[in-house]
């Protein structure tokens, strides 16, 4: 597997901490935002407008769904399942499926030009080697395999001793990729992957599907936290970014949002309320249902 420094060879690097912020150009900085902020940046990096870019960003209670599970057979009904455990749900615009983030995740997306001299792995094996070194002097048992039975299994799960804590997908935009990883960081990763399980078991029932569907077991998932013995909390890790990305670069800058990215992100955020028009339609219409049903309750007292 290669190292960072084989594949990325820029040496400045921007750094976009969106971690704590709760709104966007007048929008709720939600999960939806995020993707098309990703998107923004992937492009203002590939016109040579901005350096690389490391952004990190977490969200409460979220699930982000992959394109695949949109399409699942009873979808509706999982959606509503998750809406009622208090998760928000967004359909993203990237590769993988089903992932579950809370305030005790933390999400990097790594935005790179010169994607059409990487390879997809490549790219992948970037963000692996930051992560090993961002935790070289914790562990060196971190290994990229596919996690048979964890939510969105693939071939660089990230995981120690066999217990995967985090996954890694990619969207690619002209000649900009951002690579994007969720770090299971603290707090209950047990309840998060059985959210995840019953939700495949809700959408999906016995039904056969074209596409192949993990059967979640949550006893393969563990937080840094649990695996390592370690309190580690969000903001830790949030020190362990910057300061990896400081020993990879010469130079690191920090940039607000020029007009163009604004413009970039203001179409791709429509694209993505766009593509999540169905979980809209579907919360909204039982939102009226239950309004219906407690009017009629309050007719009949």
């Amino acid at each position: 597997m290669k190292n960072w420094k084989e594949i990325i060879r820029q040496t400045t690097f921007r750094y976009v901490d969106h971690s704590n912020k709760h709104t966007f150009y007048d929008k709720p900085y939600t999960a939806l935002t995020s993707f098309a902020v990703d998107d923004a940046l992937a492009m203002s990096v590939s016109n040579g407008d901005s350096p690389p870019v490391m952004r990190l960003w977490v969200h409460p209670r979220t699930i982000v769904l992959g394109i695949p599970d949109a399409k699942l057979p009873y979808i509706e009904e999982g959606i509503l399942f998750l809406s009622d455990q208090g998760y928000h749900v967004v359909v993203r615009n990237s590769g993988g499926l089903a992932v579950a983030l809370d305030n005790g995740v933390l999400n990097l997306s790594l935005v790179i030009p010169g994607i059409h001299e990487l390879s997809i792995h490549d790219c992948y094996e970037a963000m692996v080697s930051f992560v090993q070194y961002m935790l070289r002097d914790l562990t060196s048992e971190i290994e990229a395999y596919e996690i048979v039975h964890s939510y969105c299994p693939g071939d660089y799960d990230l995981s120690i001793n066999g217990k995967k804590f985090a996954g890694i997908s990619q969207r690619r935009v002209k000649d900009g990729a951002a690579v994007q990883i969720y770090l299971d960081v603290e707090g209950n990763s047990y309840e998060r992957a059985s959210v995840i399980r019953n939700f495949y078991q809700i959408s999906k029932k016995d039904e056969e599907t074209k596409f192949t569907f993990p059967e979640v077991h949550p006893e393969v998932m563990g937080s840094l936290s649990e695996l390592l013995g370690v309190d580690l909390t969000v903001e830790d890790m949030k020190e362990r970014v910057l300061a990896s990305l400081t020993d990879f670069s010469e130079e690191i800058v920090v940039t607000d949002f020029s007009e163009a990215e604004q413009i970039g992100f203001e179409k791709r955020y429509g694209q993505m309320v766009k593509r999540n028009e169905n979980v809209a339609r579907v919360l909204e219409e039982a939102f009226i249902k239950n309004s219906d049903r407690s009017n009629v309750g309050e007719n009949r007292s």
